[in-house]
């Protein structure tokens, strides 16, 4: 059977590994067995994708990503260059969880629909980052982050609210109109929905 993806002949892929049609993956990186990535993801060069790993369709990692077991990205997943990812909340060299279940068990990560994660950000496992969310360069990620919440800092807290194309949104009696695509938001509390 053809593949329908493609990979730079640097690239490790397992053929294990489920990846759909037009995904292109770059020079030195690693895609382990049991790793799903869907149809048209780019995955830059010297990242690595763990065999727990799920990417829905049109995911896109920028180069020097670790995406490690538990974590999931949905769809259209923007993911900046160094951002990191971790899955075990506390790491022992010396007691591995896979040999020493005991003391604790990884964590999954869930990125939903659209978001957008900025380079060198670190999002600490359990988190879920919500749909259309923007997470700012060099933030950590230590909770959940609602959809559409624009967040940054150490550590990262939601400071306004964007559209799903990205845009600023200006609420006025919590109700806000995107500037740039005109999709419409109603704000109450500290959620935000499309109308």
């Amino acid at each position: 059977m053809e593949k329908k993806f493609w990979a730079h002949s640097s690239a490790e892929v397992s053929p294990e590994a489920k990846i759909g049609s037009g995904t292109k993956i770059w020079q030195n990186s690693q895609v382990l067995a049991g790793a799903q990535i869907g149809e048209n993801c780019m995955v830059g060069h010297n990242c690595f994708v763990g065999g727990q790993v799920k990417m829905g369709n049109g995911v896109k990692l920028e180069s020097n990503v670790d995406a490690w077991d538990l974590v999931t990205l949905e769809d259209y997943v923007f993911v900046g260059p160094s951002a990191v990812f971790t899955n075990d909340p506390n790491p022992r060299a010396k007691f591995p969880k896979k040999k020493y279940p005991e003391y604790g068990k990884w964590k999954s990560t869930l990125v939903k629909e659209g978001a957008s994660i900025g380079a060198n950000a670190t999002i600490v496992c359990g988190a879920t980052i919500g749909k259309s969310a923007f997470i700012g360069a060099g933030s950590v990620v230590t909770k959940d982050i609602p959809d559409y919440g624009l967040a940054y800092g150490v550590p990262a807290t939601v400071h306004d609210w964007v559209c799903d194309c990205g845009n600023k949104l200006q609420f006025k009696n919590n109700k806000a109109v995107c500037k740039i695509c005109g999709k419409k938001y109603l704000k109450k509390q500290k959620i935000v929905k499309q109308i």
